[in-house]
């Protein structure tokens, strides 16, 4: 199945309208999701709040009157206390994450509406005037948006991983509380929070890296697919290759943005969903394009689905390929594994 679309202005510029909308109507949907969870999480940390500061003072009122207590009970109303102090911490931090989402999904729903009124003055000057219209300028103002974004939120999770780790330490030195009461069970605890703190550390560095590998920006395309291809490596039953044939050089940065979000997506199919085991990536590399092929032998699916579904990733990559002036290529059969091809074309001014 091999296809490229009609690239005329008008065209080009009515399919990226409709692909704004898309992205706007989704981040509606975020956003209200989004805020209902918030509004839970305020009602419950308020909640929260008030238990801890009633449990604090009877712990306050039991300590004064230590003579006249019942042996065990102050442990038992200090455990009640660490215990609710812990969930506050722990929700505090919850509800700041929700907020900052919450923030960001605005910024990037109001980012959306900006160009897509810079998009319809575009449309109706064309209409107007006539003029040319450079349909990868267009292409390259969309994907630059978003990756810009991502970028963002990339640079800010070196920073928003900070506040989950704060509840780590809080939680550490609430547990070192215990040493006075349960030395054993306070190094048991603290040992688990600092395995749950390491792990908790790779994950956030991992997200890091599928959100918005910095590499791409500071090497390039092929060292950041080397890397990835790498990482994708260590699965266990998972046998990958990487071949490039030409000369590696740096790309336009959309170019480079697009092809490895792309990869990234092909991948993720092929050993998700597809269950493969052996899976080729070849790129292809000349003076004019680009082509791209991952091969896997998975179990396939029908192809006519692209036509169902308006939302799987394949069709997203077609459609940025067809708009980029590229081909698409997908030679697929159920229990046949799956070969995806695509190129795209390469301006002058890449080096």
């Amino acid at each position: 199945m091999k296809t490229r679309r009609d690239q005329t202005p008008i065209v080009i510029m009515n399919r990226i309208n409709d692909y704004l909308d898309e992205l706007i109507a989704q981040r509606e949907k975020e956003i209200a999701d989004n805020e209902a969870l918030l509004i839970q999480s305020q009602m419950e940390l308020e909640k929260l709040t008030k238990r801890t500061t009633s449990i604090t003072a009877e712990l306050q009122k039991i300590q004064l009157q230590t003579q006249n207590t019942t042996a065990g009970v102050i442990p038992a109303a200090f455990e009640n206390a660490l215990e609710a102090q812990q969930r506050l911490f722990l929700m505090r931090g919850n509800v700041e994450k929700l907020q900052s989402d919450y923030h960001h999904l605005l910024e990037q729903q109001e980012m959306l509406k900006t160009i897509k009124e810079e998009l319809h003055k575009g449309i109706a000057e064309i209409e107007a005037s006539r003029a040319g219209f450079d349909p990868v300028e267009g292409i390259e103002m969309i994907i630059q948006a978003q990756e810009a974004e991502r970028q963002r939120l990339s640079r800010q999770m070196h920073d928003g991983p900070a506040q989950s780790l704060s509840n780590f330490i809080l939680q550490t030195e609430i547990a070192m509380r215990l040493f006075e009461m349960d030395p054993q069970r306070a190094k048991e605890e603290l040992e688990s929070l600092k395995n749950s703190a390491t792990q908790t550390f790779q994950k956030v560095r991992d997200f890091i890296f599928e959100l918005r590998p910095m590499m791409l920006d500071d090497l390039g395309l092929f060292p950041t697919l080397k890397r990835y291809v790498d990482a994708l490596q260590k699965s266990p039953g998972v046998n990958l290759q990487l071949t490039i044939n030409g000369m590696e050089r740096r790309l336009e940065p959309y170019l480079e943005v697009m092809i490895f979000r792309a990869v990234q997506e092909l991948l993720n199919n092929a050993i998700r969903y597809s269950q493969a085991n052996q899976i080729q990536i070849q790129i292809n590399l000349t003076e004019e394009e680009i082509e791209v092929q991952v091969s896997d032998n998975g179990k396939g699916f029908d192809p006519e689905i692209l036509q169902k579904n308006t939302t799987m990733g394949l069709k997203v990559i077609r459609d940025r390929v067809d708009l980029l002036g590229g081909t698409f290529m997908l030679d697929s059969q159920v229990g046949k594994g799956s070969k995806i091809k695509f190129s795209l074309p390469i301006s002058e001014g890449n080096t």
